[in-house]
């Protein structure tokens, strides 16, 4: 049987209810820190490659094999940055003929308390006939190690600082590659950029 009695002792504890579970849910949403701002990694300011082709492909099946790829957690993935600067730099300008971007390897791995970052890439040329005709090859590599402090999102930015440094480095290196060993496929209207016209050495960072 429901016993009246109770009610008075029941909103006597209400009022200390909300004095609890109030502190409660604003420790909760306090804790809640928004996810840094990642701007997306573009190249359009960078020098054009205009190649004589009349297409170009991104070959874009490559992923990781490795337990220990990490790369999927940067806020952008080397993959896709590598394929934006393919999509970004190089011009089909020809009538005949056709590149493919090929990604060959986007991965940074987690070792202990280092990440090791590799890019690869390779861009080859054919003509009408399907006949192979040229190619080249452009790859970098870095090690940063991984933050002490600052949980997911410490390591989410390491990540994306350490994909967008690769990518600098692998836009100087791919273009050098480029002019170096396709440079009868290259349109007169794709000048110099002012990027180091050398490969890139890669060396670990301590």
């Amino acid at each position: 049987m429901f016993n009246l009695g109770r009610l008075p002792r029941l909103s006597r504890l209400l009022p200390l209810m909300r004095a609890v579970v109030l502190p409660l849910i604003v420790l909760a949403a306090c804790s809640h820190t928004p996810s840094p701002d990642y701007p997306l990694l573009r190249y359009t300011y960078l020098t054009p490659l205009r190649l004589n082709v009349a297409s170009i492909e991104i070959d874009d099946s490559w992923v990781p094999d490795d337990p220990a790829d990490v790369s999927r957690l940067s806020p952008e993935p080397p993959e896709d940055a590598l394929k934006q600067m393919a999509h970004d730099r190089l011009i089909a300008s020809g009538n005949s003929g056709r590149a493919v971007f090929k990604v060959e390897d986007a991965g940074i791995r987690r070792e202990g308390p280092w990440l090791y970052g590799h890019l690869a890439v390779k861009l080859s040329l054919s003509d009408a006939d399907g006949q192979h005709t040229g190619f080249a090859e452009a790859s970098v590599a870095r090690n940063v190690g991984v933050p002490e402090e600052g949980g997911d999102v410490a390591l989410r930015q390491t990540l994306y600082d350490m994909t967008k440094a690769m990518m600098d480095n692998m836009n100087v290196e791919f273009e050098y590659q480029v002019r170096h060993s396709l440079h009868d496929w290259l349109q007169e209207t794709s000048p110099g950029s002012s990027a180091v016209p050398s490969p890139v050495e890669q060396q670990p960072l301590n």
